[in-house]
């Protein structure tokens, strides 16, 4: 039925777009592309895991404690890998090469803690209620992805579109040396924007988590390819872009396994993204302006 199809694929795109923010987040205020956010991604996972198995969390308090993992992960990564590079005023290459080892890295401890297989949250933690809407079969925990998706994205629109913050981190985006003239604290943003960014990949890797039911220390690999090719088509550091982005992957996902075949899924989806792309080389939302130093 495609009412059910496309209901799916909302809660899959949802997911997406979460992501996506993180990533486009990280790009837009720091000017780096941090190919560590798909293992920040799948650490959250986990993170939720240890803390409903070993900790006796309920679902909604192992998602916060996941966000605040992961958010403290991205501050470390900050600190130890981007300010440094930062500092030096080093290409934008160099940032890209130093956080894929920082991700081999991290994937590599999470296997060596909990081992290669796969792993499930524990049933009796996951609804399992169900709804009928329209004639469209709804689970309790797919109407929850999407509640705290869309919730996550509005604050988020809203705190950079609406609050003397959000100003400030898009003075930052324009030209981090026009904002220090402004008295804007760039470095302590900087540290909000990384914790903020890797708490949004960590509740996204739980939200995926609960949606497949499986985790995996490499999980975090093909979301950090979905999430580079949502960015671009987005348009390289724009919110909106990312959004409808993450929401135009999910629903080319969901309808080409529906409709064509489940081997055929990326083909179509990532088919459909370059057709977008060679009428948009931009993006959705992307303009010619280039960040000022």
């Amino acid at each position: 039925m495609l009412e059910q199809q496309l209901f799916n694929a909302l809660s899959l795109g949802c997911v997406y777009a979460l992501f996506a923010l993180g990533f486009t987040l990280v790009f837009g205020v720091l000017g780096v592309v941090n190919l560590s956010q798909g293992a920040v991604f799948m650490v959250g996972a986990y993170a939720a895991l240890t803390a409903i198995t070993r900790m006796g969390f309920p679902l909604w308090a192992a998602i916060l404690f996941a966000f605040a993992f992961s958010g403290l992960l991205g501050i470390v990564i900050d600190r130890l890998v981007l300010k440094p590079l930062r500092a030096r005023n080093a290409p934008h290459l160099i940032p890209m090469i130093a956080t894929i080892g920082l991700a081999i890295a991290i994937n590599s401890l999470v296997q060596g803690l909990f081992g290669a297989e796969n792993q499930r949250f524990p049933s009796e933690v996951l609804p399992q209620d169900s709804l009928q809407i329209a004639g469209v079969s709804v689970t309790v925990l797919e109407l929850g992805i999407i509640l705290v998706s869309f919730v996550l994205m509005t604050v988020l629109m809203l705190t950079l579109k609406k609050t003397q913050l959000g100003r400030a981190l898009r003075a930052i985006a324009e030209s981090p040396k026009a904002a220090r003239l402004l008295g804007i604290n760039v470095d302590g943003l900087f540290l909000l924007t990384s914790f903020v960014a890797a708490g949004l990949g960590g509740i996204s890797g739980v939200l995926i988590g609960l949606y497949s039911n499986a985790l995996f220390p490499l999980m975090g690999q093909p979301m950090l390819h979905k999430g580079i090719a949502v960015i671009i088509l987005g348009g390289m550091g724009d919110i909106r872009g990312a959004m409808l982005a993450g929401l135009f992957l999910g629903f080319a996902e969901v309808l080409s396994v529906a409709y064509i075949g489940s081997d055929m899924r990326d083909a179509v989806a990532f088919g459909l993204l370059f057709l977008v792309l060679l009428v948009r080389p931009k993006g959705l939302f992307g303009s010619q302006q280039e960040r000022k130093v």
